[in-house]
């Protein structure tokens, strides 16, 4: 469709408002250099880089559309959803966004104890030590720290040892609802995606069940192009989309020049036959 060949677009990227290296102009300015056309920054459970975003966004005459993705608990495992083209100074979605953020901090103290326990020296303080913003610690700032001080050769590495939700260093969350997060993004005007459904690990009979109740919530999309699935996935996912009637989104999943498998603005093209997210965005 014309729409998916004229328009470059990444729609799902962090910066330092959550764990991202960058800040939000200069992962705007890395966008718009890397060929981007629509973009979208979308931290983790809040929204404070998006005035910055947006405003270099505009100054280099790259569309913009607000984001965010929201941290979900569904059938004991974490699911992001992405909410796009929000409002982003709705009082419902600021405040449920805070209600989440709120126990990051203990969980990460958590982590800290569990992995000085396995050997990790002051994992706590050197996680501290990558996070710019004090509202969101999250595991990403541990791994790097594990990776600096050479406990760990990468990322994939830390959450295999020490990090992912079967290792010992996982500390469960109760995050938000499926039902409250999407709430939130459609209440804000949004269009609520599910970001790299690649990643989860559930039974086909879960997945379903997944892709059901968010269809029957308002959910309208699902990530297929992204930096978080690997190229056999983009096909797979892509026939998901087709199956159940969903938008199909993108986005590198950007978080820094030196940890991603793709930087932004370097993903391929989607399936022609599907219907991007952005279709009906009128602003851009």
């Amino acid at each position: 469709m014309e729409d998916a060949i004229i328009i470059s677009a990444d729609l799902h990227c962090h910066s330092t408002m959550s764990d991202g290296v960058l800040a939000p102009e200069d992962v705007a300015r890395r966008a718009h250099a890397n060929g981007v056309t629509l973009w979208a920054l979308t931290d983790h459970d809040i929204l404070d880089g998006v005035p910055a975003a947006r405003a270099q966004a505009q100054a280099l005459g790259m569309g913009f559309i607000a984001g965010v993705e929201i941290s979900v608990t569904w059938a004991g495992h974490t699911v992001h959803i992405v909410g796009l083209n929000v409002d982003d100074a709705h009082t419902g979605l600021v405040e449920g966004l805070r209600s989440i953020r709120e126990g990051r901090s203990g969980r990460a103290e958590e982590m800290g104890r569990r992995l000085d326990a396995m050997g990790v020296e002051n994992s706590y303080q050197g996680a501290l030590s990558y996070v710019s913003n004090p509202a969101l610690i999250s595991r990403t700032h541990f791994a790097r720290y594990l990776v600096e001080k050479g406990y760990c050769a990468n990322f994939p590495e830390v959450f295999k040892r020490y990090l992912g939700e079967d290792s010992p260093g996982y500390v469960p969350m109760q995050w938000s609802s499926l039902e409250q997060a999407v709430n939130w993004i459609l209440q804000a005007g949004g269009r609520a995606v599910i970001a790299h459904p690649g990643r989860y690990n559930y039974t086909p009979v879960q997945f379903g069940a997944l892709f059901d109740q968010f269809r029957e919530l308002g959910g309208e999309a699902i990530e297929v192009v992204t930096g978080s699935h690997a190229p056999h996935q983009y096909s797979e996912y892509a026939e998901v989309a087709r199956h159940y009637g969903f938008l199909a989104s993108c986005g590198s999943d950007f978080h820094s020049p030196d940890e991603n498998r793709l930087d932004l603005g370097r993903l391929p093209a989607m399936p022609a036959d599907l219907t991007p997210v952005w279709h009906d965005w009128i602003q851009i």
